[in-house]
């Protein structure tokens, strides 16, 4: 395919198994490949220069702070933000070169497209987790990464056009793995709150949500579709909502166990 005139950027952290994936997936096109790790110690920066790759070592700072870093390093007009463990698909690839090739770039400042997740060994096409829409390609000057330590979103200065295409998403090793992710989340949401001074609980409100994410999963979004991966991931997000919002709860009363005395 012919080389576009934009920078891929990632951020990277012991990622040896899964980045040269998503770099096979898009190095013969993109024209600049930035990546910004922090703390690595497998072959990640090996691996990365061996595509041609700009590597710069930084202090974690969250994903916001971080993927800004990795921003404010390319040089080229539009860029493209893939996680390591994320790969575009050959019709995504179309797609992306047709939006170039066309009249479209001159009149939008960034795409967006459909992520499909594979989980226990399907692809996810229900639910929660799809079409998960991310906007991925923007022009530099018209874009910046916001949001918390977790959840960064990318806020974009202009007009930008759904392509068609999946970006695939290969998020968990495991249910271990998707366990530790899952008490990572709640951690940083609750930093989030403390930073924000946003910790009002209501134990109504955390009951209802939790029932809701379920159902808004697993009914609503034809998430029984997808089997028992689907069931699985509906029960997840329920309990997700129920633990983020819990752990407010054990912050708010978090107190040292009283004794009673006695009397012998």
């Amino acid at each position: 395919m012919k080389k576009l005139p934009l920078s891929l950027i990632i951020i990277a952290r012991n990622e040896e198994k899964k980045i040269a994936r998503c770099l096979d997936s898009v190095a013969p096109w993109v024209q600049e490949i930035i990546c910004v790790i922090n703390n690595c110690s497998d072959k990640t920066a090996e691996i990365m220069t061996s595509y041609g790759a700009k590597v710069f070592d930084e202090t974690w700072e969250g994903f916001t702070n971080q993927k800004n870093k990795a921003l404010n390093y390319a040089t080229l007009p539009w860029v493209l933000s893939l996680d390591a463990d994320e790969e575009v698909s050959p019709h995504l690839a179309r797609s992306i070169h047709a939006f170039f090739q066309s009249s479209d770039k001159d009149y939008y400042d960034g795409a967006y497209w459909a992520r499909r997740t594979w989980f226990l060994g399907r692809w996810i096409k229900h639910g929660d987790w799809y079409p998960d829409c991310v906007l991925r390609l923007f022009r530099r000057e018209k874009a910046r990464f916001c949001g918390g330590s977790v959840h960064e979103k990318i806020v974009l200065s202009g007009k930008s056009k759904k392509l068609q295409g999946d970006l695939l998403h290969y998020s968990f090793d495991s249910i271990s793995h998707m366990s530790t992710k899952f008490i990572s989340y709640g951690d940083a949401f609750l930093q989030d709150k403390l930073d924000k001074k946003s910790l009002h609980f209501s134990s109504i409100k955390t009951i209802l949500r939790s029932f809701w994410r379920f159902f808004r999963c697993y009914i609503i979004r034809l998430g029984f579709l997808d089997g028992y991966p689907g069931f699985y991931i509906a029960v997840n997000q329920g309990f997700h909502a129920l633990f983020r919002y819990t752990r407010l709860y054990e912050n708010k009363i978090h107190t040292k166990p009283k004794f009673e005395k006695c009397d012998f």
